[in-house]
């Protein structure tokens, strides 16, 4: 890919009937995305096949969320997370991500896979103003390893306050959805 779109105001919407799919290898580049991927972001197949998955993360969302998921995954766990992504022109859109690792006969993690679909919009407030503290804890603390250090430090001290463990705080959040 060429460049990182610089991110607009403009917000798209995902449909509440769609399900975004799709698949990296271990490094994280995108090995399948369908077509409700392609068409909310703006690519066509070909390029995003083979490249980082990360080529959609939008500026907003805290390196911090990143590092848990990718902490899970690799010890073969699943994880849910809400996720600021951006379009190739620059939008953004929210998704509620289900991130799990994709396993070989023998046990070993080949890849990963994710599912993505609509959150609850009074959530996503909450989420919006824990990923702006995240974000700004990571960019003030001097340098990026020790951004990542104050990001996850304040974000176990956030789940901490609600006698919580990560899952249980995601967990709290969807259900807060569902009841809605």
């Amino acid at each position: 890919m060429s460049r990182t779109p610089t991110p607009t105001q403009n917000e798209r919407y995902l449909s509440p009937d769609n399900i975004i799919v799709s698949k990296t290898d271990l490094q994280g580049r995108i090995t399948y995305a369908n077509r409700e991927f392609l068409d909310i972001a703006d690519y066509v197949e070909d390029e995003v096949l083979t490249q980082p998955h990360n080529i959609i993360r939008h500026p907003d969302m805290p390196r911090t969320i990143f590092k848990a998921a990718w902490d899970r995954l690799k010890a073969g766990n699943e994880i849910f997370a809400y996720v600021k992504n951006l379009t190739k022109g620059g939008d953004f859109y929210w998704v509620v991500a289900h991130f799990t690792p994709t396993f070989a006969a023998d046990g070993s993690i080949v890849g990963y896979h994710s599912m993505r679909r609509a959150p609850n919009r009074p959530v996503l407030d909450e989420m919006s103003a824990l990923y702006r503290d995240l974000c700004n804890a990571e960019r003030s603390a001097g340098s990026r390893k020790l951004g990542l250090e104050a990001g996850s430090a304040l974000l176990d001290a956030r789940i901490a306050a609600h006698d919580m463990t990560l899952d249980e705080f995601i967990f709290m959040q969807i259900a807060q959805e569902r009841a809605a």
